[in-house]
């Protein structure tokens, strides 16, 4: 393929009309606390938990977490926070049981100190990895009676 095909093919992708669009979440926001409290998930401030929706998003994933970083946090004199994003095309087709694994994955990336990092899916070091975390935090939502 030519450059000036690349670039086309680029070009397409970030035209006006597929600007990625966020909007807050609402619904999501309630869900991650009804998980949070059901799951006695005690390192999790909700109140520092931010989500949103998108929509026009070209990843391939149904959900992201972004955490502020202490650098962010310094320079904004703002405390430890982490948004969820969820991307509508991909997560909202999803049943209610599979966004919810989806919201514990991501939940499952936030270290017991809530620093504002995020814990990446592999980990060299520690007794467990992310997977493992997300597969524990599953069973016992399962075995949570919902509203």
């Amino acid at each position: 393929m030519s450059n000036v095909h690349h670039l086309r093919k680029y070009m397409k992708r970030v035209s006006k009309n597929n600007r990625v669009d966020w909007k807050k979440a609402p619904d999501i926001k309630i869900r991650i606390i009804q998980i949070v409290n059901s799951l006695r998930i005690n390192w999790v401030d909700t109140s520092r938990i931010y989500c949103f929706r998108s929509e026009n998003s070209q990843s391939r994933a149904y959900a992201r977490i972004w955490g502020l970083t202490k650098i962010w946090q310094l320079a904004l004199s703002e405390k430890p926070g982490y948004i969820i994003e969820v991307l509508s095309e991909r997560f909202d087709k999803l049943g209610r049981l599979e966004q919810d694994k989806v919201l514990l994955h991501e939940l499952a990336h936030i270290p017991r100190n809530f620093s504002g990092s995020l814990l990446p899916h592999v980990r060299k070091r520690g007794k467990r990895n992310l997977e493992d975390r997300v597969r524990q935090l599953i069973s016992l939502h399962k075995k949570t009676p919902r509203n």
